[in-house]
């Protein structure tokens, strides 16, 4: 990712944003969260670069800068808690849209937050529905935004996306980190058993969320 336009338009991928100019400067285009009017991506030109401006976590601030030269402290912005990235083609596609995720999480106050705060509660050795984790979010009629929130993890190091599998208990055919097979994979190393691309949820389906105590 080099150019402004592809950062905006992943920036306006996201739910209930919107794009903004606050300084009647074509140079600073913004990406905003209609739900508080907060920026969660700044993007302008300098010295011949596309930079973008994003929110971290406190955890994460300083890691992204130690891994990438292009990272560094938030230009115009609080240090401790805003990158500023140098499109120079250094940093990784992946990583730059995991960095504008994370700030929009941090910025917005959607349901994708309830959602992966409910994906991290599903056991190890469980699997859990879409509308199971709705449930376990707040809102069982937002199955659907559970699949779009898990297509975007910013995380899936602790956000485990592979433990949601469809009411069947079949894996997802476009299983967002590897395909299928990676699904399986990582299943089948937590003890749950997968044939023909399905889980038995009698065996294994996280009970918390059915008015049950959790088979494991």
């Amino acid at each position: 990712m080099k150019t402004r336009e592809e950062a905006l338009a992943y920036g306006l991928s996201f739910p209930d944003t919107y794009q903004d100019a606050p300084f009647h400067d074509a140079n600073w285009q913004l990406v905003r969260y209609k739900g508080n009017k907060k920026a969660f991506l700044w993007t302008y030109e300098r010295e011949g670069y596309i930079n973008l401006n994003v929110k971290a976590a406190p955890d994460k601030v300083f890691f992204w800068r130690d891994i990438y030269e292009s990272v560094i402290p938030g230009y115009h912005q609080n240090k401790e808690h805003w990158n500023t990235l140098i499109l120079d083609g250094s940093v990784p596609d992946d990583d730059v849209k995991m960095m504008i995720a994370e700030s929009y999480e941090l910025i917005s106050d959607s349901s994708s937050k309830r959602i992966y705060e409910a994906v991290k509660r599903i056991p190890r050795g469980c699997v859990a529905g879409y509308g199971q984790v709705a449930e376990a979010a707040g809102d069982r009629k937002m199955a659907r935004a559970v699949g779009n929130a898990l297509h975007r993890n910013p995380d899936p190091s602790t956000i485990p996306c592979h433990r949601v599998v469809n009411a069947k208990g079949e894996l997802a055919g476009e299983y967002a980190f590897g395909g299928a097979w990676k699904q399986a994979e990582l299943l089948m190393a937590e003890g749950v058993e997968v044939v023909n691309g399905k889980v038995d949820l009698d065996r294994f389906q996280w009970e918390e969320y059915r008015g049950g105590e959790s088979k494991r």
